[in-house]
């Protein structure tokens, strides 16, 4: 399966779902009719451990 399948499966299995859980709320979020906007990131991390790329992401954290 492409990635970009993927992706858009597990982004209208997951919009289904809040919609059908929380109905209300979502209505705040939509982009026009759309939970999710049409686009996604991925990225490779080369096969760092994940405890080096969990400490990547915390870095690339705002300070506050």
């Amino acid at each position: 399966m492409a990635l970009s399948k993927l992706v858009g499966s597990l982004k209208g299995v997951s919009a289904r779902r809040l919609r059908a859980e929380y109905p209300q709320h979502v209505q705040r979020y939509l982009w026009g009719e759309h939970f999710w906007s049409p686009s996604y990131f991925a990225a490779s991390c080369g096969g760092a451990p994940l405890s080096i790329v969990a400490e990547y992401i915390k870095g690339q954290r705002r300070p506050d």
